[in-house]
């Protein structure tokens, strides 16, 4: 009995993963089968052993193929779905045709259904930025090739030539990624918010490449802004991981002060609250004293940023994020509140440093930057970093965060808006946007969470993971704006996973007082849940929980923390 589980088990596994193959530092190259043939055109025979598992291999018995043949009738064509968004490329073994010639075909690659059947220029705006997803190329005779380095869920073969047939024993995705523990965890009596939590997760594991990427298909860059919420999932899902220093390191490395990180003055200041961040969960008092350096000199650079009147006067591209980007009261008000956050984890981590005369700069440079309070002018970005810098009143800024629910919201700053109503301690408010605004995405076919979202594009929306029926919109190909207009939109993208860390801080109630999670603070907030249980990765073990409402609304915990831990309720 035991042998024949031994059995099911071992099936399960080669028919889910063909074949994983380690890289060193954690990093695999994974081959898998597609799931489904969601469209062909033309003379597509035996479509159905693309989605058997394969072995990589080619041979020469010419059996179990798929043919595509083209004829005056029209030209072949066919779309595989791999079941969830991946990154890397695709794998295709062919076998025998007459004339022992190359072949040429026309692969393109989608996030979405449409994107693969979307062409460069074309209807919605395709393009192959930042990493080639449309291309012709030319596979061999009873051979194997591997093509592509990209974001996608589906992929489209087209047969170019003329009067020709193809024959394919397998067409795998060859995934490529870190193979990481999920260490943290999140479980609740709501599916939809596990499940929210689980994909900000691997939303987030398919950036972590060489480096922590923004997105998998576009950027494939270090944006130190968008390594605020990745961080903070790293944190909670894996603890400790060498690319997030990598990436520290080489926004350092690539700019040289007096230059704004990626050209931005806020991301340099994300970086010093990034830096703040990871030496909190990770207590690597080392690393730090590393960043000393090139830390103290931007903390000055950016206290001559601050006008007689203590307003900041920040130059290089003046941006918090895409949907705000059109506002200057806004963006005013937000980087204000930016001097301020930065600044105090500038000079908390100048004080950890033993540098006191830098940390009082910042003493200094706060009390100034407090004497002048910008408006936020309605803006849902401002109102909350106004709010998480004490700049404006919790409360205050929760009515404007709550006008309208999930609206206008965005993806990379609907972190903040979230931590800003936890800051009021509107904990159901912010999970109810949880489950509207991410949940949206999800019930679009998602697998992964986009670059940017807005709840109007929901209306009468097909879903990604479909071809768009008749009478329905193309959300992916019809909306956008700015940097991600149609397809070129992101569809896996980092700074989206803020509901992640939000729930195991606010919902499970774990937040780090000292470095090095020496000191962490447990106060769980359930709002409409009936229980809510996880665990915490830190540098001493893991810290579980499980918190359960009682009928008269208490809440009952069991903790179990590592020794060395003090745990603060």
């Amino acid at each position: 009995m035991k042998y024949f589980t031994f059995l099911i088990c071992l099936f399960f596994l080669t028919n889910t993963f063909a074949q994983k193959v380690k890289t060193g530092n954690e990093r695999v190259t994974e081959y898998v089968s597609a799931n489904r043939v969601l469209w062909k055109a033309g003379l597509v025979k035996n479509e159905a052993q693309l989605l058997k598992t394969g072995t990589g291999q080619a041979d020469v018995s010419n059996k179990s193929i798929c043919i595509l043949e083209n004829k005056k009738e029209g030209k072949a064509s066919i779309l595989l779905d791999f079941g969830k968004e991946l990154q890397g490329g695709v794998q295709i073994v062919t076998g025998i045709w007459g004339g022992n010639k190359p072949i040429k075909i026309r692969l393109r690659f989608g996030e979405s259904a449409s994107e693969a059947m979307s062409d460069i220029g074309g209807k919605g705006g395709a393009t192959n930025d930042h990493a080639i997803r449309d291309l012709e190329t030319v596979l061999p005779w009873l051979g194997i090739a591997e093509i592509g380095n990209t974001g996608f869920r589906f992929v489209r073969i087209d047969l170019v030539e003329e009067d020709i047939k193809l024959v394919l024993k397998e067409v795998r995705a060859i995934a490529k990624y870190r193979d990481l523990v999920y260490q943290g965890s999140f479980n609740s009596s709501d599916t939809l918010l596990n499940k929210i939590w689980k994909t900000g997760a691997y939303t987030v594991q398919l950036n972590m490449q060489d480096y922590l990427w923004d997105g998998i298909k576009r950027d494939r860059l270090v944006w130190v802004g968008d390594l605020n919420p990745e961080i903070s999932t790293i944190n909670v899902v894996f603890g400790y991981n060498e690319v997030v220093p990598k990436s520290l390191d080489f926004a350092k490395n690539t700019t040289p002060l007096p230059e704004w990180m990626n050209g931005i003055s806020a991301y340099s200041m994300w970086w010093i609250i990034n830096q703040r961040d990871w030496y909190y969960h990770n207590g690597n008092l080392k690393y730090l004293q590393e960043q000393q350096a090139y830390l103290t000199p931007l903390i000055n650079q950016l206290i001559q940023k601050i006008d007689k009147d203590n307003r900041e006067k920040l130059d290089g591209q003046r941006f918090l994020d895409w949907p705000s980007s059109e506002d200057p009261k806004a963006i005013h008000a937000g980087l204000q509140a930016m001097m301020v956050l930065a600044l105090q984890a500038g000079g908390d981590l100048s004080t950890k440093l033993g540098d006191l005369s830098t940390a009082k700069k910042c003493t200094d440079a706060l009390i100034r930057l407090k004497k002048y309070i910008p408006a936020h002018n309605n803006s849902k970005q401002a109102a909350a970093l106004l709010s998480l810098a004490k700049l404006l009143d919790a409360k205050q800024a929760n009515q404007v965060l709550s006008d309208g629910g999930a609206k206008n919201f965005s993806t990379f700053f609907g972190y903040y808006m979230l931590q800003a109503k936890a800051n009021a301690n509107d904990y159901q408010g912010a999970i109810n946007i949880i489950r509207e605004y991410w949940g949206a995405m999800l019930n679009l076919g998602a697998t992964t969470f986009w670059e940017d979202f807005n709840m109007d594009w929901t209306k009468n929306a097909g879903r990604i993971d479909e071809l768009v029926p008749d009478g329905k919109i193309d959300i992916h190909g019809a909306y956008g704006a700015y940097c991600y207009i149609g397809f070129r939109h992101s569809l896996c993208h980092g700074w989206a996973a803020g509901p992640t860390p939000w729930l195991t801080e606010h919902v499970l109630g774990i937040s780090v007082v000292e470095p090095g999670c020496s000191v962490v603070r447990i106060k769980p907030n359930l709002g409409d849940l009936k229980f809510a249980e996880g665990s915490f990765p830190t540098p001493m073990g893991l810290i579980k929980v499980k918190h359960q409402k009682m009928a008269d609304g208490t809440i009952k915990s069991i903790i179990d923390a590592p020794k060395g831990i003090k745990i603060l309720r």
